[in-house]
């Protein structure tokens, strides 16, 4: 019976020290790397890097002095090459959990000194914004070459709601898919592309704190360029303040 009641008490133990950990200090508190984990690293931000390699091995471009011939094409002798990997980041959040709101507003308080008093105003009001009516997705990104975020910007804005919506959809670990509503390309703002779903269905949230897990799925082209994200959230990672942000 003592054992039986040592090891309840050492669960309930662990289960406050993760409820602890998991409770944020007030966001206007957050450093900057504290805003970047949480939009790039976090329950609700996650960063999906895709790596091309074709550019580390390559024959040098042709030099008018030399007679050998190469294997460049007509655009990297133009261009050059990296001479290394090259990386694009995805960096997927849920937008409409106030945490990455949050974390966007805090960054641009850093970038932005000197904010006027109504700007600042109506920045923490979009940061506390409660989102009852949809899923906001929102997908930014950044590349090592910025020769490889044109075509990835030009995939993003070219892209419709039409081209998306049969390969976009949010899956819950039970199987359960739903599929995109709207899809809003990037603007100014940076905050990136929008993906529009759902809150509701058939009556209930799409997702609940035993959901287990969300994954976020979209695949399609426009132009020479394919985007495909694929990236996995667990729901207990997405407790904030005793509530399900999402």
């Amino acid at each position: 019976m003592r054992k039986l009641i040592v090891a309840a008490l050492l669960a309930l133990l662990l289960s406050l020290t993760v409820q602890a950990q998991k409770q944020l200090k007030p966001w206007a508190e957050w450093s900057q790397k504290e805003a970047q984990k949480i939009l790039n690293d976090s329950g609700r931000g996650q960063t999906q890097t895709e790596t091309d390699t074709s550019q580390m091995f390559f024959s040098p471009t042709n030099d008018t002095g030399v007679t050998r011939s190469t294997s460049n094409s007509a655009s990297r002798a133009q261009q050059g090459a990296t001479n290394e990997a090259v990386h694009v980041n995805y960096h997927v959040r849920f937008f409409t959990a106030k945490p990455i709101r949050q974390a966007l507003v805090r960054l641009i308080e850093f970038n932005q000194t000197n904010l006027p008093k109504d700007t600042i105003e109506r920045l923490n009001q979009f940061a506390n914004l409660q989102s009852n009516e949809w899923i906001i997705v929102a997908v930014a990104f950044d590349a090592s070459d910025q020769r490889y975020s044109g075509p990835v910007l030009q995939a993003f804005g070219s892209a419709t709601t039409d081209l998306a919506k049969n390969n976009t959809y949010l899956e819950r670990k039970d199987g359960k898919k739903l599929f995109l509503n709207e899809y809003v390309p990037p603007g100014r703002d940076g905050f990136g592309a929008r993906f529009i779903f759902p809150r509701v269905v058939d009556g209930q949230p799409f997702l609940a704190a035993d959901s287990g897990e969300v994954r976020f799925y979209s695949q399609f082209s426009a132009g020479s360029t394919s985007i495909k994200l694929d990236r996995r959230f667990k729901t207990t990672d997405m407790m904030y303040n005793g509530n399900l942000e999402y």
